[in-house]
């Protein structure tokens, strides 16, 4: 199913989903935006525009995705069928530990984010389907260019603490190294929302596009590219919470969603007993665990605040992989499955008592898990959904996360 709104960066099936502690970030200054005179003075134009007209704007810092490193797909057979092969194929080398490792390296081993260009154009021209993560017979791993350019070639995916993944009974004798694994680093920066309006929303767009590969041979060097994130989340008897959006939002109004926002750096250096301003904030501020934290735990805050569903009756947040947002420029958001002890009754009752953000929707809808699985572009419902949802029913659908039996 291809969709010019929306495609799969990468997808997590292979272990139907991941948890916390098999997640891990890197965080570095080199992973932010870079930076240009002209366009910072036109970003500030832009920002005190929009804010004489909507005073309660708020400049609040996010988490920019640069790059990732996935571990090979055979550290857990997949559980599905795999999905369809993009025509374009990048080759990655696999080494000793099954991480991905690009085969392009650059000046200072640093990442590039070339490919997520290519997915972004395919998308535009063509429509994009989920990111396939194919393993063939000498060891390579065959990833479509529905995928940023993921790691130098010397990428360290340290292993961390962790919790098993659901594995078929020939990994028995290994489970601990499964279960202390780490499956998948994203490499963050720091971005806000101010140089998200004014770069990923910008009608320069293209133009930024192309100043960025002649500048700093990255296309995206430019964008902001705030990290989100979205929940399908779903009910004791099988129902997944869809809401529509209000028309006073900043963007798809009046179309269907999921329960969604941003992690948010502010909350990390909280966390870890640093009082800042928005515009103080810095990676070396921050460390990696608490910010993965942060990740998941934001999607669960999401939901409280969005639907009104107390944090108490929410599951384990399950990573099913990443989406883009075509019509942001691309814009990233991880999306996560995440189960909910409360009936679709129950649930009902308590988003119209309403919560913290209930004024960002205006009707809660249900939709049963066969009706998710069966969704597509022939769907009358398909069209209302935002490219948000859109790509949270792809990465639905591709992983069928481990919480669904």
């Amino acid at each position: 199913m291809m969709d010019s709104e929306v495609s799969v960066l990468l997808n997590c099936a292979a272990w139907r989903g991941l948890l916390e502690p098999q997640v891990q970030v890197e965080l570095s200054e080199r992973f932010n935006r870079q930076t240009e005179p002209a366009l910072e003075c036109q970003i500030e134009e832009v920002w005190a525009e929009r804010v004489s007209k909507e005073p309660w704007l708020f400049n609040g810092s996010k988490f920019r995705l640069h790059s990732f490193c996935l571990a090979s797909p055979c550290s857990a057979p997949p559980q599905h069928p795999p999905c369809t092969h993009s025509p374009h194929v990048l080759n990655h080398a696999e080494d000793q530990e099954g991480e991905i490792h690009s085969r392009l390296t650059m000046e200072d081993n640093l990442c590039t984010s070339n490919s997520l260009h290519d997915t972004t154009q395919n998308s535009l021209h063509k429509g994009n389907g989920p990111v396939n993560q194919a393993g063939n017979g000498d060891g390579v791993i065959n990833q479509t260019a529905g995928a940023l350019s993921q790691a130098s070639s010397s990428c360290d995916c340290r292993e961390s603490e962790g919790i098993a993944a659901e594995l078929p009974s020939h990994f028995d004798k290994n489970t601990d190294d499964q279960e202390t694994r780490t499956l998948l680093t994203l490499r963050l920066g720091l971005t806000c929302y101010k140089d998200y309006l004014g770069t990923n929303w910008s009608l320069r767009v293209a133009e930024l596009r192309r100043l960025g590969e002649a500048e700093f041979g990255d296309p995206l060097a430019l964008l902001a590219q705030p990290l989100g994130v979205g929940a399908v989340l779903c009910t004791a008897d099988g129902q997944v919470v869809l809401i529509r959006r209000s028309q006073r939002v900043a963007e798809a109004g009046g179309l269907l969603d999921i329960p969604g926002g941003h992690p948010e750096p502010k909350v990390v250096c909280e966390r870890l007993g640093q009082a800042v301003c928005e515009e103080q904030i810095s990676v070396d501020m921050m460390q990696q665990r608490p910010v993965v934290s942060e990740l998941f735990s934001s999607v669960c805050a999401e939901i409280r605040d969005e639907v009104n569903v107390p944090l108490s009756s929410l599951g384990q947040p399950v990573l099913m992989g990443v989406a883009l947002n075509h019509t942001s420029a691309g814009r990233p958001s991880a999306e996560f499955y995440v189960s909910c002890s409360l009936t679709s009754d129950e649930v009902r009752k308590l988003y119209w008592k309403g919560g913290a953000e209930a004024h960002e929707s205006t009707d809660i809808v249900f939709l049963s898990r066969t009706e998710m699985l069966q969704l597509d572009r022939s769907s009358s419902l398909w069209s209302e959904l935002c490219p948000s949802a859109k790509g949270a029913v792809l990465l639905y659908q591709t992983v069928k996360p481990k919480q669904m039996t």
